[in-house]
């Protein structure tokens, strides 16, 4: 039996690039946030989670480009030897202050912090519980440690007490995505809290896709006013801040002792100066600039009901991420082939990322679209959505 045997039986791929309907990889030319070229042809982009335009910032980009005149391109090693500098702390302290929380540890990226995090947090004879819609990086991070890892049905808290019961006599830490990423829908976190707090169960939050996003930035707790009953809060810099990396913040004795065990952590090379400062600035524009925040949600809100009034499906979304259900696999390329041909850029999700027959259209927004954008999406859509008989 030769390793690769399965490799070479792996065709679906070839055969979606022969067919012409692969979504994947699609190689950019020049991106400057909503507007993308793509073989020459410049196109409209709702795919992306530049939620607040800050990668073409002015500032956010010198920002970057100071650091590499400063130290270079990277640190080149552990932030546990040599490759620390008093910037990430810095950086560290002003991400924890902005969350409402004592301390924050920044990792290289984002998938990194989660792996690190719930990893050496949960140990043999602990259990994690996470949402069945959970990102991916929760349940490689669960998969890694050495607990018990249980799952309950998506936002049923019902299905949650249930599995709470189930481990009344071991330490316990759920984990749930404070946004999620194909739904737009968000936790509900004032019932989560609850739940946790009756079985003494420790609350992690992935905020990748709120930070930045809800309650002027601060995350989906500070959405509910329940920060200081989230025990950690997770956050990416590869979305709302424009960069690369990744945050945990908590209680500073937690945070010291994931610094120490996390093998993420430890075992990988430090943010560059110059994804540190693009996330420092973006940070500081943030907190300047909050009708960045109240744009995009407010496009969020008009594409959902735009979309709704065609007659498409999007599930729960509550934010800038707004899915559009279509089913079947192959339906959902045919849709995104000829929205890629009108000149828009979207998202095709199938299985395994979602549930089977749940295939859809990923459309999220930036607060930097136009309006005459956003008539021209649903122009489009609508055009296509009756051409293929979706509407």
């Amino acid at each position: 039996m030769d390793l690769f045997d399965k490799c070479r039986k792996f065709t679906r791929a070839a055969e979606a690039r022969a067919s012409g309907y692969y979504p994947y990889f699609i190689p950019l030319e020049d991106t400057e946030g909503t507007e993308v070229v793509v073989n020459g042809k410049r196109m409209i982009m709702i795919g992306s989670n530049n939620y607040l335009g800050l990668t073409t910032h002015p500032r956010v980009r010198q920002a970057a480009m100071d650091a590499i005149k400063r130290f270079g391109t990277s640190c080149t090693g552990s932030r546990f030897l040599n490759g620390n500098l008093a910037w990430h702390n810095q950086l560290e302290q002003e991400l924890a202050d902005f969350i409402g929380k004592e301390a924050g540890l920044v990792f290289a990226t984002g998938m990194l912090t989660n792996l690190g995090t719930i990893s050496s947090l949960v140990g043999r004879g602990e259990v994690v519980i996470t949402d069945r819609e959970d990102h991916a990086s929760i349940i490689d991070g669960c998969r890694l440690s050495f607990g018990e890892m249980r799952r309950f049905k998506h936002n049923d808290m019902a299905h949650l007490e249930l599995v709470l019961q189930g481990c009344e006599d071991k330490a316990k830490l759920v984990v749930v995505d404070g946004v999620f990423s194909m739904g737009g829908d968000i936790a509900p976190l004032p019932e989560i809290t609850s739940v946790c707090e009756r079985h003494g169960a420790r609350l992690m939050v992935d905020d990748a896709h709120s930070l930045g996003v809800l309650a002027q930035g601060r995350g989906t707790a500070a959405h509910y006013g329940l920060t200081d009953k989230v025990d950690l809060i997770m956050g990416t810099f590869s979305k709302a801040f424009a960069s690369l990396g990744g945050v945990i913040a908590g209680d500073a004795e937690v945070i010291d002792y994931i610094k120490h065990t996390a093998r993420a952590l430890i075992f990988s090379a430090s943010m560059p100066p110059s994804n540190v400062a693009a996330v420092a600035a973006a940070l500081q524009v943030i907190k300047e600039e909050p009708e960045r925040v109240s744009r995009v949600q407010a496009i969020g809100e008009r594409m959902r009901k735009g979309f709704q009034e065609l007659g498409f499906n999007t599930l729960n979304s509550q934010t800038p991420i707004v899915p559009i259900l279509v089913g079947e696999d192959m339906k959902t390329f045919m849709f995104w082939k000829e929205l890629f041909e009108a000149g828009i850029f979207v998202n095709a999700v199938v299985p395994p990322a979602v549930a089977p027959n749940q295939s859809l259209l990923r459309t999220s927004y930036m607060a930097t679209h136009t309006d005459a954008h956003l008539d021209r999406v649903l122009e489009t859509f609508e055009q296509v959505g009756k051409k293929l008989d979706i509407i």
